[in-house]
């Protein structure tokens, strides 16, 4: 299912959280970043579109102040993504530009999306960038985000992005293989939900975890970024993102997920 949803899709955003991008050391893990944009472009040779949702900005930030790792206080947080942001986007750009790709930037908060004239000037922007061959990486704003802006979650922004973009698939990349009736980290026996088509009833009989040491998400934050997409027609797919070429495994059928469909 999932191998025929990659192959049928045009444009697709993929979402990275800061789990899957970091390392043990909770630092940007660049060789991982190198063979995802190998893959990545790889999928773009056959015509298909690609738009980055990625978190690890405040990962980077901390790879880069050490110093400030400690400080846990808004302020320290949101200058920590403002020197990340920058570790970041440098990462993106040297993975890609090794295959003659380039990026954009493009951040967002919940105000963006709220705006009828903010949402259409970010459309065309996103629309013109990818016709002209650029991938966008889009990210919260965190350094300006406070509660009464912010989108809390990448998954969330991934799916309000692929509704404003009108994608054809949503991959939602995280540190678990896919939805299970109960977290797999804690129950040995727990059974993995390959396919899901009601949202809701899911939602009754299974045990949401716990958010993740390095992420803002959890399950919860990705069920509702799969009703979201699906509202408006776009199959969202939930993969581990650490597996080896994941991306590609997914594609050739060697890889399993959950697969939310309507």
């Amino acid at each position: 299912m999932i191998d025929q949803l990659i192959a049928d899709a045009r444009k697709i955003i993929i979402k990275f959280g800061s789990s899957t991008l970091a390392d043990k050391d909770g630092k940007i893990n660049t060789a991982y970043l190198s063979e995802f944009a190998d893959q990545a472009a790889a999928l773009i040779k056959k015509g298909k579109q690609i738009v980055v949702v990625s978190s690890g900005a405040q990962v980077a930030g901390l790879s880069t102040m050490d110093k400030w790792a400690r400080k846990k206080d808004l302020h320290y947080r949101q200058a920590l993504c403002a020197v990340g942001q920058v570790e970041l986007m440098g990462a993106w750009r040297r993975v890609f530009a090794q295959y003659g790709l380039h990026i954009a930037q493009i951040l967002l908060t919940r105000e963006d999306f709220d705006d009828p004239i903010r949402t259409l000037n970010m459309r065309n922007t996103l629309f013109t960038l990818v016709d002209e061959g650029i991938i966008p990486i889009i990210n919260e704003n965190d350094t300006v985000s406070v509660e009464e802006i912010k989108i809390g979650d990448n998954d969330n922004l991934a799916a309000q992005s692929a509704i404003l973009w009108s994608a054809d698939l949503l991959i939602l990349f995280s540190d678990i293989d896919g939805l299970y009736d109960k977290n797999p980290k804690e129950f040995p026996d727990a059974a993995l939900l390959e396919e899901v088509r009601d949202i809701e009833a899911v939602r009754k009989n299974i045990s949401i975890g716990d958010t993740n040491s390095f992420g803002t998400g959890g399950i919860d934050t990705k069920l509702q970024a799969a009703r979201q997409a699906l509202l408006f027609g776009i199959p969202t797919v939930l993969a581990h993102g650490g597996r080896p070429r994941s991306l590609e495994a997914l594609a050739a059928g060697m890889q399993k997920g959950t697969v939310f469909l309507d």
